[in-house]
């Protein structure tokens, strides 16, 4: 199990760092798991989405499935036109 704040800080180096500005959760779980190898599908998930509400990321919807994407990287949600979820 990992710490919630190692788990945040893996997120936000995978989505900072990454060639793609959005990306779908199995590809952010896979990049936070090459960090903390014990971090549990459900304890990223939380912590993802505690970081949705404090809107560090943002989701976008694809229309068949939601995308994760750092907020002010990429085009947002705004910009796209999208609810965001």
């Amino acid at each position: 199990m990992g710490k919630p704040e190692d788990i945040r800080q893996a997120i936000l180096d995978f989505a900072s760092k990454g060639a793609k500005t959005k990306f779908y959760f199995k590809d952010m779980m896979i990049g936070v798991k090459k960090t903390i190898p014990d971090a549990g599908a459900s304890e990223i998930k939380s912590v993802a989405s505690e970081m949705v509400r404090e809107e560090v990321l943002e989701l976008l919807s694809t229309g068949s499935s939601t995308m994760y994407g750092l907020k002010g990287r990429g085009i947002s949600v705004e910009k796209s036109g999208d609810e965001g979820g």
